[in-house]
Parts: C-alpha cells; sequence; structure tokens
C-alpha cells in the first residue's frame, strides 16, 4: 500500500500538471481560474504553460478582474440534526471534514466547465467541514475555494475552508515561504494572516486549513507559527482554523498521530486539529482526554482516514473512533480525497450516474463492504429544510445536458456545483414488503437542470420512499406542488405524497399515470394534518395495480405558502472583456445588477435565430464567463439573455445583451 508520503508527492506532481483546458484558454487569457498564490516571493524561472504566479502580499480585491466569478453569493444556512435515521448513528457527537481536490491547483475554473466528468459532491448532510485542498511549489500554495463549490456547501449548511499548503522540501518547498507567512510588521501585526482574512471575506468562505511541511524550521520559527495561528483565529472573528499536525511547536516537521505537547500549542491557537493517519486507538483516547482537559472538545479532533489510493478498502480502526453501542464517539472523522470515487472510475463508465452510484456507497454503505462503516452509519445526518419556499429539481449540479421544463434544450455536458440543489440525505431509505427498487439520480431526463430522482423496478408491495427531513412551518395556505411521470415503457403507477406532521404520516394521493408525459400536481397536506403546524418529513408512496416494471421519475417538488410571483429582472448587463477565439467564437465576460429581492441562482441562453435558445450555463453571481459563443446562421448579431430564478425556480424576465460579430 502507498505510504502517505508517496501519495503527497504524486499529489503535487498532478497538481502541477495543467490540463489542455488551461493551454487553450491562454490564448485569450479571459478564463477565471480559482485564485492561488504564493506568500510573498515567486519561485525562481519561468511558470508553466497556464500557471499564474501572483503573491499574496500585493493582492488587493478591487484589483482583481477574476473576483466577480470567484466570490459567492450563498449565505452559510442554519441546519438542523433530524432524529437518525440509522441506529447506530450518534446525533451531536463526533462529526467528519473532508479534504477535496476538485482540480489542480491552477486551471480549476471558476464557474464550471462543458463536461459532466466531475466531482458532483452531493452527500453534503455528513459534513461538518470541507477543506478545498491544493497547493503546489510550481503554482502556488494558498488557494481560494472556487464559488460553485462554496454556493453548493453553504446551501447545504457547511462550512468551506481554503488551503495553505507549505510543502516539503523534497517537493519543492522553501523555508522562507514559511517565513514570509509569519512575518510580522513592526506594529506587530501579521500582514498575510490579514490579507488570508481579507481573501476569505471577500471571495464569500469560512476559514483556512494550514498545513506546513516545510521542514528545516526552530523553535524560534515554530513560536511564531503559533502566533501567527492565534492572530488569525482571533483576528478572524468567525472564521474556522484547522491545523493539520505536521509541524511541531519545536519548528521541525514531526508527525505526532496524537494531541501532545509538541501540537497543543497549535490546537489551543486555531479551532481544530487534523491528526496525521498513523494514529492509534491508545493515541486517540488519550488525544480526547487531553482536549478536554484543556477545556476544549473532543471532536474538535479529526481523525485523519486516507482514502485517496483505496477508497471503501481502506484499512481503518472504526472502533477507535466510533467504539460500538452506547459508547460515545472518541474524536471525529477527518477524510483524505474522498473525491477516489470519482477519480477511480473505470474507464468504461465514468457517467455521472456511475459516479454517484460509487459516492452513494462511500457515504452512505453497502452490505457487501463488510470491513468499510460509511458516514450514515456513525454520524447522524442534518438538514437546512427550515424555511418556506423550499423546491428542488433534484439536480446535481453536473449532467450530460440541460432541461428544461421536462425537454431537452440545446446545449452540451456540464458541470456547475452552484446550480446543485438541496437533495435527499438517506440514500436510499426504502420501505417495503416487496422487492426493494433501484432508487437513484438518473441524467435520461429531468424537468429543470439536469437530473432527476429515478425508481425503477417491480413492485410486489407499496414501497415508501423517505426523501427530507424537514422543520417545515404548515397552514392552511401551506402548497406542495410535485412534477412527475411515468417512463415510456412502464407498467401503471400510483403515487402518494407521504406527509410526516406532529407524530402523524399521511399519504395523499397525487394519481395514477401510465403515461410518459410530466404531471403536476398541487396538494394542500393541512386538512389531513389538522392541529399540526410543523412538517417534519417528506417522501413518496409507490404502488403498481399490475405486474410489470416501474419506471417512475420525481421532477421536482415544492413547498409554498404564498403565491409564486417572478422575480425582477437583473440589472443592465455589460460587456467587461472580449476577444475572438481562434475557430472564430467569441469569449466574453459579462456582468449585471442584482434585481430586487431574493434571488437563487441566475441561467444565461443564447437566442437562435427562428426561436428557440442554447443554454450557455448558470452561475449564483452576478458575472459570467461565455468561453465560446458561437454565431449561428451567419447572424450579425447575436442576443444574450440573463434570467433570475428564485427558490421555486420561477424565472424573472430576462435582460438582454446583443454582441455584434
Amino acid at each position: 500500500m502507498p505510504t502517505r508520503r508517496s501519495l503527497l508527492k504524486g499529489a503535487v506532481l498532478a497538481a502541477m500538471a495543467v490540463p489542455a483546458v488551461a493551454r487553450a484558454a491562454e490564448g485569450n487569457g479571459l478564463q477565471p481560474y480559482a485564485s492561488y498564490w504564493f506568500p510573498g516571493s515567486l519561485p525562481g524561472g519561468s511558470p508553466a504553460p497556464g500557471v499564474r504566479w501572483r503573491s499574496l502580499a500585493g493582492w488587493r480585491p478591487q484589483d482583481d478582474p477574476d473576483l466577480p466569478f470567484n466570490r459567492s453569493t450563498t449565505p452559510l444556512a442554519p441546519r438542523f440534526t433530524p432524529p437518525p435515521g440509522n441506529p447506530t448513528a450518534h446525533p451531536h457527537q463526533g462529526r467528519v471534514s473532508a479534504l477535496v481536490s476538485f482540480a489542480p491547483t491552477s486551471a480549476n475554473p471558476s464557474q464550471g466547465s462543458d463536461t459532466a466528468d466531475y466531482y458532483a459532491l452531493t452527500n453534503w448532510s455528513y459534513l461538518d467541514e470541507l477543506v478545498f485542498w491544493g497547493g503546489s511549489s510550481g503554482e502556488g500554495l494558498i488557494l481560494a475555494p472556487n464559488a460553485p463549490v462554496i454556493d453548493a456547501a453553504h446551501r447545504n449548511g457547511v462550512p468551506v475552508l481554503g488551503t495553505v499548503f507549505l510543502p516539503p522540501t523534497a517537493f519543492g518547498g522553501q523555508l522562507s515561504w514559511t517565513r514570509e507567512l509569519v512575518r510580522r510588521a513592526a506594529d506587530g501585526r501579521f500582514p498575510l494572516a490579514d490579507q488570508l482574512i481579507l481573501v476569505a471575506r471577500s471571495h464569500g468562505f469560512d476559514g483556512w486549513f494550514l498545513n506546513a511541511e516545510t521542514d528545516g524550521g526552530d523553535r524560534e520559527l515554530g513560536a511564531s507559527m503559533q502566533e501567527f495561528v492565534q492572530y488569525l483565529h482571533t483576528r478572524g472573528q468567525g472564521l474556522r482554523i484547522t491545523w493539520y499536525d505536521a509541524m511541531a511547536i519545536s519548528g521541525d516537521i514531526a508527525w505526532q498521530n496524537e494531541l501532545n505537547e509538541l501540537n497543543t500549542p497549535f490546537f489551543r491557537a486555531a479551532g481544530s486539529l487534523f491528526l496525521n493517519f498513523d494514529w492509534t486507538r491508545a493515541g486517540l483516547a488519550s488525544s480526547a482526554r487531553l482536549a478536554e482537559s484543556l477545556h476544549r472538545g473532543r471532536y474538535e479532533l479529526w481523525a485523519g482516514v486516507d482514502v485517496e489510493a483505496r477508497g471503501w478498502d481502506t484499512s481503518v480502526d472504526w472502533d477507535a473512533i466510533a467504539p460500538p453501542g452506547n459508547t460515545p464517539h472518541t474524536t471525529s472523522i477527518g477524510f483524505y480525497r474522498p473525491e477516489w470515487t470519482w477519480k477511480s472510475l473505470s474507464a468504461n463508465d465514468r457517467s455521472p450516474s456511475a459516479f454517484h452510484r460509487r459516492d452513494d456507497r462511500f457515504w452512505a454503505g453497502d452490505p457487501s463492504l463488510a470491513s468499510w462503516r460509511p458516514p450514515a452509519a456513525i454520524v447522524a445526518d442534518r438538514s437546512t429544510v427550515t424555511c418556506l419556499p423550499f423546491a428542488t429539481t433534484f439536480n446535481t449540479g453536473h449532467g450530460t445536458a440541460w432541461y428544461e421544463d421536462g425537454g431537452r434544450v440545446p446545449s452540451g455536458p456540464w458541470n456547475q456545483l452552484g446550480l446543485q440543489d438541496r437533495l435527499p440525505a438517506r440514500r436510499w431509505s426504502v420501505r417495503t414488503a416487496g422487492e426493494r427498487p433501484d432508487v437513484g439520480f438518473d441524467f435520461g431526463a429531468a424537468w429543470h437542470g439536469g437530473s432527476s430522482l429515478l425508481v425503477n423496478g417491480r413492485l410486489a408491495a407499496p414501497t415508501t420512499i423517505d426523501l427530507y427531513s424537514t422543520r417545515l412551518p404548515l397552514s392552511a395556505a401551506t402548497v406542495v406542488v410535485l412534477t412527475h411521470r411515468a417512463d415510456p415503457g412502464s407498467t401503471a403507477v400510483l403515487a402518494e405524497l407521504m406527509v410526516g406532521a406532529g407524530g402523524k404520516t399521511v399519504y395523499l394521493p397525487l394519481g395514477r399515470l401510465n403515461g410518459h408525459n410530466w404531471t403536476t400536481t398541487a396538494i394542500r397536506p393541512q386538512p389531513q394534518l389538522r392541529g399540526a403546524t410543523a412538517i417534519d418529513a417528506l417522501g413518496i408512496r409507490l404502488t403498481a395495480p399490475a405486474t410489470g416494471a416501474v419506471s417512475w421519475r420525481l421532477g421536482a417538488l415544492a413547498v409554498r405558502d404564498t403565491t409564486p410571483s417572478a422575480p425582477g429582472a437583473p440589472g443592465p448587463v455589460r460587456l467587461t472583456a472580449a476577444a475572438r477565439n481562434p475557430d472564430g467564437s467569441a469569449a466574453l465576460r459579462l456582468a449585471w445588477g442584482a434585481p430586487p429581492g431574493p434571488v437563487r441562482h441566475y441561467e444565461l441562453r443564447q437566442s437562435l435565430p427562428g426561436g428557440g435558445f442554447r443554454f450557455l450555463g448558470g452561475t449564483c453571481g452576478h458575472a459570467y464567463y461565455v468561453p465560446a459563443l458561437h454565431r449561428t446562421a451567419g447572424e450579425a448579431v447575436t442576443r444574450l439573455q440573463v434570467r433570475a430564478l428564485d427558490e421555486l425556480y420561477v424565472p424573472s424576465p430576462p435582460a438582454a445583451f446583443d454582441h455584434h460579430w
């Protein structure tokens, strides 16, 4: 099995490999990417093609033309812990952090790209913290998360951390970079700590993961680093700071694999500590006791679990972290590189459906994985479905096509996590006395976005599928709206909405479907739940009156208590930069103003001669980069439209922009 050191080397080298998309975009220089920097001085020589070297010391938000594309606009949603769906999951104890590399440090597009082959993480309900992992000596050491990841995480109540990675000297690290990071100003401030705070505030993310692994330090440097971390945490006022167990207070790089006197000063200064991967059962137990003796929580310690190489085949002493029975968890869990579920997909099938099957297996489990204990078996899921209106189109944030009102529109494969919906947490809670059907996200048809929820199989008995744990207010005005269909070839299916409220569960008929057209049904649940004031759960019950396989899709679900009305149109669309691509298409940077009232996201369309439109992309922000606008039928002017959509997916009137060829 590879050691963590060899994995680190592989990660550094892989991060330095710049994909073709970066080299292609180099020609016009307009493609915005996730932000990355060196602390102060730059490496010797010249950067690789597509890599841009920048110093954090000289960065100012007002001078950064990419910031409008990198700024998240989605606030961190509050969430609650419903009664666990799994009897072994302990609420309010151990938690889960994940270090994820969504793309190389450089060439990580700010707003998604034109492929569905992407790590579209959806199991946010088990995460307490996501670290946007990256950094390399050839590109940059300080990495800010891109906006789509922040938007998706925040919609699900998960804070996102950027990364400060000071690599080992064997992999290009320079101790001078560590010294620059922790250098004090004459007035006692740490200027680069202030810059890290400014970056987080400007980009809209929640803190920093600090990983100092450059060897050669001394006690003076160790003390300076501890003071730097304390300053960053205190001055950051609410920013989360996680320290990785590498540098000791002596200044040496000495992985302790436990909390002890050599790393306690950093734990005291930071908000949490990510323990190196070679921990032992005794070491975790002593770490928990030491944390509590310091009047800190044992669950502020992340026990590192390296799954980059083997995923669910990784050997883990799960009982050391989460003892069986009612014994409290010892620490929290820190996953290193769970995007293994995506990276290790077979070359024969890298479809979105194949990815989600594997990712759900990692997070939610599979009885055939005898040695793997998924997060769903350890920690309780959490939900942000707490206020009206609530809506979902079961969009996972990537797809092989784009759909609107149930129809496929001209587009190509895409990914943009910021467009992802809040999705069912428990994959999949199915209750039936008969054969269990297949349940999952499917990309062959959708109501809006790229995917829908598909139930496929024979239903020998009524089958209930739990979807959402909620705390939604319930009144006489509350309406639940569902859009669903039976696929061609499906046997007839009777669908019912399951609503749990006030300790009572009711099933409300949605109709019997035996055709393949989308059907929208609105139901008022309050008459059957008289006296209840809140909806606790939403689900579906399906019954097949006849034999034969069912293929039933849920394309949209919404809960509201007011009549939907369209949001206002975005402010005037303006061009901020443009270039001509070698193939004759146009690359455009566009920006617009926010309309009054809440907006979920914006969608961009290209009007086509003779009617219709092409979907260009979407964003939660107020700027968008169109990498290749293609002229249609020799037209002199191409019209683009920007629409604002609210939480119920009601679109605004469009704001138009005309591009003259």
